[in-house]
Order: C-alpha cells, then sequence, then structure tokens
C-alpha cells in the first residue's frame, strides 16, 4: 500500500528537501506578482485595460519565444545551473518592476523590458525543472515527489496571494513586486546548494541546436497523447490568461472590491491546488491521461459564475473547485511524461509542450481588453469558459488520451523487500 509517511519520508533527502524549497519559494515570489502587477499598472496616470493587456503580453511573449531554446540548454548544461539562472533573471525582473513603481518612474519601453525578463527567466527554468526531477527522486517515488513539489508549490500561492493582496493594500503594488523579486533571490541561492551528479547526457554537445530541436520534436508527436493534450492547453490557456489576467481583476475592480476581492479568488483556487495534492498522492488511476483530462472540464466553473455574476463566495468557491483538478491534473501529467520520454530528451519535449499549451495565452491577453470593451467583461468570461468545455471534449476523442496506461511497477531489487511490501 502506498502511505503518506512514505511519500513524507523523501523530505529526509537532502538534494530532494533543496529542490522543494527552492521551488516553494519561487511560487511564492511569482504568486506576489499577479496582483501587484495587474493593480500596479491599472494605478498608472492613464493606464487602461489596453495597457495591463501589453505589460503582461511583455512577460508572456518572451517567454514562448525563448521556450524552446530553454528546452535545449537543459538538455545540453547541468540543469541545476539552468534553474538557478532562469529563479536570478526572474529576481531582476521583478525587483526592477517594483523599484520603478516606487520610484515614480514608469515609461512604459522599460516597464515592457523589465517584464520580458520575467517571461524568459519562466523559459529558462521550467524546463529544466521538469528535467531535474528524475534526476533527484526515485523512479518509484516520482509521482510522490511530484505531488510534494505541488504542495509546497500550492502552499506559496495561498500565503503569496493573500500577502501579496495585503501588500498591495497597504503598501503599494511596488513594494510586493520588490518583496517577489527578493523571493526569486533566495530560491536561486537553494537551487545553487544543489550537489547534482554528472546528468550522464553525454554527447549532447556534439550536435547542433537544430538537431536537438528535430530530436525533441521526434520524441514529441511520435505521442499522440502529448500533442493532442498540448493542442487542448493551447485553447485553455488562452481563455485562463484572458480570464485571470486581464477580465477577472477588471471585474474585481469595477464589481467586486477590488484587489481584495480578486486575492479572495486567487488564495481559493491555491487552497483547492493544496487540496488536491492529497488527492494526487494517492490516485493511481490505470488511464492517467484520459483522467487528468476529464479533470479539465470542471475548471470551466468559476467562468461561467463570474459571467452570470454569482456572488463573490461562488466565485471562490470554483476557484476551490479549478485548483483542485489542476493539480491533480498536473501530478498526473507530469508523472506521465517523466515515466514515458527518455531522461535525455525531457526537458525538449517538456519545452515543446509549454510552448505549445502557452503559446495563444498572448492572444488571450491581447485579445481580452478588447473584448471586455465589445463584448462586456460578464459575455467575455462566458466565453472563456465555453473554450475550455469545447477544447476538453475535443481532446477524448483521441485513442492516445483515452487508452494510454500507465507503466506497470518495475520489479523490486532482492535486496528492497520493504519496497516490494510497499509497492503491494
Amino acid at each position: 500500500m502506498h502511505s503518506y509517511a512514505r511519500d513524507l519520508g523523501l523530505l529526509r533527502d537532502r538534494r530532494f528537501a533543496l529542490l522543494l524549497t527552492g521551488r516553494t519559494l519561487s511560487v511564492l515570489g511569482s504568486a506576489f506578482a499577479p496582483v501587484a502587477l495587474a493593480f500596479g499598472v491599472l494605478e498608472l496616470p492613464g493606464a487602461t485595460a489596453g495597457t495591463l493587456s501589453v505589460v503582461l503580453t511583455a512577460a508572456s511573449l518572451p517567454m514562448i519565444v525563448f521556450m524552446l531554446v530553454g528546452g535545449v540548454i537543459a538538455d545540453r548544461m547541468p540543469r541545476q545551473r539552468v534553474m538557478m539562472a532562469g529563479e536570478l533573471l526572474a529576481a531582476t525582473g521583478y525587483a526592477t518592476l517594483g523599484i520603478m513603481m516606487l520610484a515614480g518612474w514608469t515609461p512604459m519601453p522599460v516597464l515592457l523590458v523589465a517584464a520580458a525578463l520575467t517571461g524568459i527567466a519562466t523559459s529558462l527554468a521550467l524546463p529544466a525543472l521538469t528535467g531535474i526531477i528524475p534526476d533527484v527522486v526515485p523512479p518509484d517515488r516520482l509521482q510522490s515527489g511530484n505531488a510534494l513539489l505541488g504542495l509546497g508549490a500550492n502552499s506559496s500561492r495561498v500565503a503569496g496571494t493573500v500577502l501579496g493582496g495585503g501588500t498591495v493594500v497597504l503598501f503599494g503594488g511596488g513594494w510586493s513586486l520588490v518583496v517577489s523579486g527578493a523571493l526569486f533571490g533566495v530560491a536561486g541561492l537553494a537551487v545553487a546548494l544543489l550537489r547534482m551528479e554528472d546528468s550522464g547526457r553525454p554527447g549532447a554537445e556534439r550536435h547542433s541546436v537544430l538537431a536537438d530541436l528535430r530530436d525533441g520534436w521526434r520524441e514529441f508527436r511520435s505521442r499522440q497523447w502529448i500533442w493532442v493534450v498540448v493542442a487542448q492547453f493551447s485553447l485553455m490557456v488562452m481563455a485562463f490568461e484572458a480570464g485571470h489576467g486581464v477580465l477577472g481583476p477588471l471585474l474585481a475592480k469595477e464589481r467586486l472590491g477590488g484587489p481584495v476581492a480578486w486575492s479572495a479568488f486567487l488564495a481559493g483556487e491555491a487552497i483547492g491546488m493544496i487540496a488536491g495534492v492529497l488527492v494526487s498522492m494517492r490516485l493511481r488511476p490505470k488511464r492517467p491521461i484520459l483522467v487528468a483530462v476529464l479533470l479539465c472540464l470542471p475548471p470551466a466553473l468559476p467562468y461561467l459564475l463570474l459571467g452570470v455574476d454569482a456572488p463573490l463566495w461562488a466565485a471562490v468557491a470554483g476557484a476551490f473547485v479549478l485548483g483542485v483538478c489542476f493539480d491533480v491534473f498536473g501530478v498526473l501529467w507530469q508523472t506521465t511524461m517523466q515515466q514515458e520520454v527518455p531522461a535525455e530528451a525531457l526537458s525538449r519535449v517538456s519545452s515543446y509542450d509549454m510552448l505549445g499549451s502557452l503559446m495563444f495565452g498572448p492572444i488571450g491577453l491581447l485579445l481580452a481588453g478588447r473584448a471586455a470593451e465589445e463584448f462586456g467583461v460578464e459575455a467575455s468570461l462566458l466565453g472563456c469558459a465555453a473554450i475550455i468545455v469545447v477544447s476538453t471534449l475535443a481532446a477524448l476523442l483521441a485513442p492516445g488520451v483515452r487508452n494510454l496506461r500507465a507503466p506497470a511497477a518495475a520489479p523490486a531489487p532482492a535486496s528492497a523487500p520493504a519496497q516490494v511490501q510497499a509497492e503491494a
């Protein structure tokens, strides 16, 4: 039987504890940013929904453009160093944004450059993170490791959303962004303390970048379940970027009570993701991708509730459901990727996954402001809900999504009878 005690035993491993610390602090830093950046930009003189869309797009677009390069770098170089570079670059970007707002010097070109740094940082850190987890966590405990990393990240989202919203209310967006930058800096230090052995990816330096990208693309497209779900998420992320990045904060500012209300919504989502960890630790479906895709239907609920002017408590409850579903999806998806994709190509395949999933995000951000002006905020949120439902139902039509089965447990070595008993 799987047990929570066995899952928590990973925390005694120094390298995993450092990876968990770095990831937790990084997410805490990123949790400060959405409320701070959204309301900080909206409070700038003459700022509109279009202004917010442009700044958020400046962060999102470079992340997408550089994502494939980040995957190649993470498969060629020590992933620890790539992660550390991403964290420190994020620290620079967010701290710069915060200092500019505190100083009252916010020329748009400089704001866009600082926002772009945060996007490039993500394109380095995320593919490296996906690849480094199997380097740290034993194969038979991957799902537990992913779940524990999710627990740290989701706890940080709750704390960061509450503390970030409070900092914005009490001190303004500038200070919140400075704190965000400091947290990314400490996360980089934690990653720097990892002592990783040679990654065992020989010969990567002998290939050109284009050859590496072609090899990664071959691994990506050879698995129907990957590219179908990535196509699904390209539409879903477009809807989420529009809803979470622009439409939700606009509705909160106009009708729900401003940053405090939107912080409550984001906190409900984050608490749901913490609850989802308890499910993801125990859940071992025979068809993990089918279950994961089915869990993408309930996340339409919060946008539906916001779109029909439901009370804030109902929208927060819908966000909680979204959080539970997305956490379980994320753990099942990450674990299946790490089990099915060769380790030497994992960061590149992950970068194709992220690129495809995120590529329409800037479009969602750019269209959100215009849609709010043309159709109204509520109607635009209902449109986001419809996109989520339709794209998910379409993904379920693919046989690869419905039929992929979890790998059978590998036989334990004779010297490890406790593992045999634990997995029985």
